[in-house]
């Protein structure tokens, strides 16, 4: 991709070293509160996203900007087979929610291993962005929701102590057994906990209500066609489809539509 593309687009960052790689790279850097009132496509190439603008980056500072994105791609830890995502993994949850939820379609790239029939079936924790100071009381909180140890994520190698987000938080990494779909809930489970298990949704609005929670690496509840058929703006946590290379080197494609029957966007 040479330059006279490169220098029409806009490479918003999710995080610090993405945000140091376009710097060095030297193209142009900016932010979800700075896009323009135009149509953007967004692309990751080596973890930098980018959006492209069509009337090019004069338009940047102009009054009524707004946060929209055409399209926004990320990977995920996890998916199940409702288009529900675990991610976190990289300490950049808050960020990459951020991004899913501006876009009008989120689509999510990743490794067939990755695709899992319910969450928390091979990656088996939750990462859940924390105030510090909350630690203690947001450990005890996990645990009396069923969480069976719950940790804060430790730096490893040369960096000692727990990961601090872009934001200056902890991460704490919780284990649940794992998650049901909507479609699993019979008689009187209904996935809220108290037959030790948990729905995805459920649980997500659950861990988002304890104090000292930040963000939760659960991408779930209503997708981009969602969103927009009830007509509001931006997009939904959940993608609207995911492309899996597969070990063989062909790629699957789940899309919304064929799990849900959603209408699709034009």
């Amino acid at each position: 991709m040479g330059r006279e593309i490169t220098d029409r687009m806009i490479f918003v960052p999710t995080g610090e070293q993405s945000k140091q790689l376009i710097i060095e790279a030297g193209l142009p850097l900016g932010s979800i509160d700075a896009l323009p009132p135009i149509k953007v496509i967004e692309t990751k190439m080596g973890g930098v996203t980018a959006l492209h603008v069509a009337t090019g980056l004069q338009d940047l500072g102009l009054e009524g900007l707004r946060e929209s994105l055409d399209i926004a791609f990320d990977g995920a830890d996890e998916i199940d087979e409702d288009l529900n995502c675990i991610k976190g993994g990289g300490a950049c949850l808050y960020q990459e929610k951020l991004v899913a939820t501006s876009a009008k379609k989120f689509v999510c790239v990743a490794d067939y291993r990755k695709l899992q029939p319910r969450l928390l079936t091979a990656w088996k924790t939750i990462p859940i962005e924390i105030e510090k100071n909350a630690a203690p009381k947001v450990k005890r909180e996990l645990i009396t929701l069923g969480s069976t140890g719950p940790k804060i994520r430790q730096g490893g190698g040369a960096k000692a102590g727990p990961v601090v987000t872009d934001n200056g938080f902890w991460i704490m990494d919780a284990p649940f057994p794992p998650l049901l779909l909507k479609s699993d809930l019979k008689g009187h489970d209904k996935g809220d906990g108290e037959h030790g298990t948990w729905e995805v949704h459920n649980l997500g609005r659950r861990l988002k209500r304890i104090v000292g929670v930040f963000e939760v690496g659960l991408f779930h509840g209503r997708n981009g066609f969602q969103v927009a058929a009830a007509g509001e703006e931006g997009g939904g946590q959940k993608p609207v489809a995911a492309y899996f290379g597969m070990e063989d080197g062909e790629v699957e494609v789940r899309t919304a539509k064929e799990v849900h029957g959603v209408k699709s966007m034009p």
